[in-house]
């Protein structure tokens, strides 16, 4: 029997997506993970691209989007679609996008706009569907001081 992914949330209520982003793909990275972000349409795509391009003078993280030539290549691929061109052992979702397939994956990551309260009771109800098919689910939240905080299940 295939092993079920790991199921994150991460309730944003200070950075945007476009500054939390990054860390996490980086993580990926490190890991030595593949990683694939699902938006919600091609412009959110575009603005994620040109984020994580200048999100850092002093570092690079590779990436391409799913219309770029050779997506099977790309250790991080944005895409509005649910394809898995480059084989992503974690699939990160944003802006209420949906996964329908987990299979092959390790993990997979909602960022969730902590300042939206349909956003937040969504993404509570996710989790639980998500726990009860038997996953391992964890819910953070971002701390006033900074960092995260592991909240405990709804």
């Amino acid at each position: 029997m295939a092993m079920k992914p790991d199921i994150l949330f991460y309730q944003l209520t200070r950075s945007g997506i476009e500054r939390v982003l990054p860390d996490l793909l980086q993580k990926s990275q490190d890991k030595g993970w593949r990683a694939v972000v699902q938006a919600a349409d091609r412009e959110r795509v575009d603005a994620l691209d040109q984020a994580l391009w200048t999100y850092d003078d002093q570092s690079l993280l590779p990436h391409g989007r799913q219309a770029d030539p050779d997506p099977a290549e790309q250790p991080v691929l944005l895409t509005e679609t649910e394809d898995n061109h480059n084989q992503a052992q974690v699939r990160v979702l944003v802006d209420g996008a949906q996964p329908s397939d987990l299979s092959g994956l390790q993990r997979a990551v909602f960022l969730i706009d902590g300042r939206d309260s349909q956003a937040v009771s969504d993404a509570e109800q996710a989790s639980r569907q998500y726990a009860g098919a038997g996953h391992d689910v964890t819910f953070w939240r971002e701390a006033e001081a900074g960092g995260w905080e592991k909240v405990p299940p709804a």
